[in-house]
């Protein structure tokens, strides 16, 4: 097989990803949108959080909502609580890896936010403990996932909502992870300032 050959496979198996994502989640991403922004324009705020890849993706998302995405706006709340290293380092020295974002969601979370998880696999423990967090306070929560969903599907209520990728790779999972960000914050900016960026 061919570089090329080995690029086009690559690309290939994205687009079949987020075709397939989009015909069994497209709805579920409305909804998660919607409930974003009606959580927003009460005055509530977003929290994010994921690990590797996954905190790339929450600081991106943090970071589109704060500053803007494709249209001049106000800017909106949102964390990511993968960017403080020192509340990280020193939840982890003090009690425990698993509790990083539970005890942030704890300290920061109101009756009234939402939290994001991020997990392609759906077993990550820390991600896990910050969605009990949330569930204790009364947020809501939307998981990306992929895969079965793993445990963070099992953990989820009725008031939650999980968006699973239809794919296996880790590669393939974040690259539909970051569509699926970049298709809420359009939604975002169209549900509450009724403008839209380019598609």
């Amino acid at each position: 097989m061919s570089l090329l050959q080995r690029i086009e496979q690559h690309f290939t198996a994205s687009i079949d990803a987020k075709q397939r994502t989009l015909e069994t989640m497209g709805q579920r991403l409305v909804d998660a949108a919607e409930r974003m922004a009606e959580r927003l324009g009460q005055g509530g705020k977003i929290l994010i959080c994921g690990n590797g890849g996954s905190a790339a993706d929450a600081q991106h998302f943090a970071a589109e909502l704060v500053n803007r995405f494709e249209i001049e706006r106000p800017g909106l709340a949102a964390i990511a609580l993968t960017t403080d290293s020192s509340a990280l380092t020193s939840i982890a020295n003090d009690y425990a890896f698993e509790q990083i974002f539970a005890r942030q969601v704890h300290a920061l979370g109101r009756p009234g936010d939402l939290l994001l998880a991020i997990s392609t696999s759906g077993h990550s423990p820390n991600v896990l403990a910050a969605i009990t967090a949330a569930q204790e306070i009364g947020m809501t929560t939307v998981a990306l996932t992929g895969r079965d969903g793993g445990p963070i599907a099992r953990q989820l209520t009725g008031n939650d909502l999980e968006i699973r990728v239809s794919a296996t790779a880790t590669a393939r999972i974040q690259e539909v992870h970051i569509l699926a960000i970049h298709c809420l914050c359009d939604l975002i900016d169209h549900l509450l300032f009724g403008k839209e960026g380019e598609a």
